[in-house]
C-alpha cells in the first residue's frame, strides 16, 4: 500500500512503521498534546487491542517519545518539537523541488568551517 511524502518522511530507523500501533498511539497524542490519557482511554480512542498498548506505550517511552505518570501518558515535548522540525524542513524543501540547487549562490553565503570561532574576533 502506498504511503504520503509525510508519512515517508516520518519514518525513521527507530521511529513507529506506518499503520503501527505505535504511530497509532503517537498520532492520537499529538493530536491532543495538551492532555494526558490512562491506557484504558488511549485504546478506546485509537482502537489499538489493549494487550498491546501498554508495551507499545513502553517502547515508546525508552525512546523519549512519550512521558508517563502515575497511570497517565502524554507525548513529550521532544516528540512535538522533533515532529514538527520535520514537517517545517519538509515543507520547505517541497518548495525547491523542480528548482536546480545553484551551489555557486549557495557558497557566497555559506560558512567556511575553518571561519568558525572567528566571528567575534
Amino acid at each position: 500500500m502506498p504511503i504520503t511524502k509525510d508519512t515517508f518522511e516520518r519514518i525513521s530507523d527507530d521511529g513507529p512503521l506506518p499503520g503501527s500501533n505505535a504511530e497509532r498511539i503517537l498520532d492520537f497524542l499529538i493530536r491532543n498534546e495538551n492532555k494526558a490519557y490512562t491506557q484504558t482511554e488511549i485504546v478506546e480512542e485509537t482502537g489499538v487491542k489493549r494487550g498491546s498498548v501498554g508495551p507499545t506505550l513502553k517502547r515508546l517511552k525508552e525512546r523519549g517519545a512519550v512521558e508517563h505518570k502515575a497511570n497517565y501518558w502524554r507525548v513529550s515535548d521532544h516528540e512535538v518539537a522533533a515532529r514538527s522540525g520535520t514537517a517545517l524542513t519538509s515543507e520547505t524543501a517541497s518548495q525547491y523541488d523542480d528548482e536546480e540547487f545553484d551551489v555557486g549562490k549557495w557558497a557566497e553565503y555559506a560558512v567556511d568551517g575553518a571561519d568558525r570561532g572567528r566571528e567575534n574576533e
